[in-house]
């Protein structure tokens, strides 16, 4: 029996079977990928398709026998559904194609997506890009993210779901594009350095927000 994350699988609820959810940078997707996707599941007689919360596309109900078979007729990324490491990047329409959109949150997710996702940290991290305040990328329950304004990027941290939900607090605000980056890079080192194998939010309860603006904002 496969364990969770070998081969990119998780385990599901009858014991038997598995799902998978191939890694799709910003959620974005195109004719192609969708039938590919649809003849993979009619091929191997999946249960399900199922659209996550992390804007992947899960395949359910995966015999174990078939779980190679269906990664090399994919020809997609494994990814990093499970582990302590950075998830997939959450992100909304932003510029691109959103009339509210003040910063382009596709191309600053992109950027993100390729520079974490799957980053071995601490414990796992949920990030997130919103091209305007209204955070349709749900900003308010990720580790860290950022939301565009007139003047640049407002960047959060510490936000979570879960059993025990946290609220993102603000770092720092009227970023541009360079300096936002900057900023996550140095907030991801200080919690590496720094997290005793805790979610980030849980490591400001602990030290303070103000402590991490001081290490990280400058």
């Amino acid at each position: 029996m496969l364990k969770d994350g070998q081969k990119g699988v998780i385990l599901q609820r009858d014991k038997e079977t598995y799902g998978i959810a191939p890694h799709i940078p910003c959620g974005l997707v195109t004719p192609e990928i969708l039938e590919t996707f649809a003849k993979v599941a009619r091929k191997y007689n999946t249960a399900a398709m199922k659209i996550t919360s992390a804007a992947r596309i899960a395949i359910l109900g995966i015999k174990e026998e078939d779980v190679d078979a269906i990664w090399e007729d994919l020809k997609f990324d494994m990814g990093h559904a499970v582990g302590l490491c950075v998830r997939s990047v959450k992100v909304c329409p932003g510029t691109q194609f959103c009339r509210l959109a003040k910063q382009d949150s596709i191309a600053m997710g992109t950027k993100i997506d390729e520079t974490y996702h799957g980053m071995p940290l601490p414990s796992k991290m949920k990030m997130a890009v919103s091209g305007c305040k209204i955070q349709c990328a749900e900003n308010c329950i990720k580790d860290i993210s950022m939301f565009g304004t007139d003047k640049g990027w407002t960047v959060l941290v510490g936000g979570m779901g879960g059993i025990k939900p946290r609220l993102a607090e603000v770092l720092a605000e009227d970023l541009s594009t360079e300096e936002a980056e900057a900023l996550v890079a140095r907030t991801i080192e200080y919690y590496k350095e720094n997290s005793k194998r805790t979610r980030i939010g849980f490591m400001i309860d602990a030290i303070g927000l103000q402590t991490l603006k001081d290490a990280v904002v400058k």
